[in-house]
């Protein structure tokens, strides 16, 4: 059975540059053709929901041209790929906070969001300026707000405060490039999502490597914690 919803942490492209000898923004370029590769493969497979970890707040602290292009790149990537989202179908959707983006990437997110609000076949979330601790103190601050009481704070209130309100919360997360941790991506959401690691360098990841991280999913046995249940 395919996942209902896909996480991946899109990791690699610096390694994989520097093995080729090629420049971090070569390998950022390369990652970002990998990643409309995966979208297109996760549509056709009937995937409903998948969430790529594009721009996390630790991502901050890299040097500023790197934080450039990778903008520049975000950008470039809405811009052409608007008409093939809304001729998938696709609807973009942002997990994070914009408000600390440069005013055209702000523009380009929402002008694209809003093209791709009525979209319905798949959700592609976009984590952008995205931390999984921050995403909790934000949504336990948004329900002191509303004059929420301690006894009506519960799992099910919580979740309807996250930025994946409303979607499943994954059934697999994948991380490329041989690093085996979540890093601060989806923690709550986390809790029974099954996880898939490979050494391959995210430019590497083709729609054969899904394929077989797929078929991997397909054999494992989801008990969510209940001995003997299988799901």
């Amino acid at each position: 059975m395919m996942p209902r919803h896909l996480a991946i942490i899109m990791d690699g492209n610096g390694r994989w540059a520097k093995a080729k000898g090629l420049s971090r923004s070569d390998g950022h370029k390369a990652g970002t053709e990998a990643a409309k590769a995966i979208v297109t493969k996760c549509r056709k497979l009937g995937i409903k929901h998948l969430t790529l970890y594009t721009f996390s707040k630790e991502n901050w602290a890299r040097p500023k041209d790197e934080i450039a292009q990778l903008f520049s790149l975000l950008t470039v990537f809405l811009k052409n790929e608007l008409l093939s989202l809304c001729e998938q179908d696709i609807r973009l959707n942002v997990l994070g906070e914009l408000s600390d983006f440069p005013f055209g990437v702000k523009q380009v997110v929402a002008h694209t969001m809003k093209k791709t609000q009525h979209c319905s076949s798949m959700t592609l979330n976009l984590a952008l300026n995205y931390s999984g601790r921050d995403e909790l103190v934000r949504a336990c601050k948004k329900m002191i707000s509303a004059g929420m009481k301690a006894e009506q704070i519960t799992e099910e209130t919580l979740s309807e405060n996250l930025y994946t309100a409303g979607q499943p919360d994954p059934d697999l997360i994948i991380r490329t490039s041989g690093e085996q941790r979540l890093s601060n991506y989806l923690l709550f959401q986390a809790a029974y999502s099954e996880l898939y690691f490979t050494d391959v360098f995210w430019p590497d990841f083709t729609p054969e490597e899904l394929e077989k991280a797929l078929n991997d999913f397909t054999k494992r046995q989801r008990r969510f914690g209940k001995t003997g249940e299988q799901v």
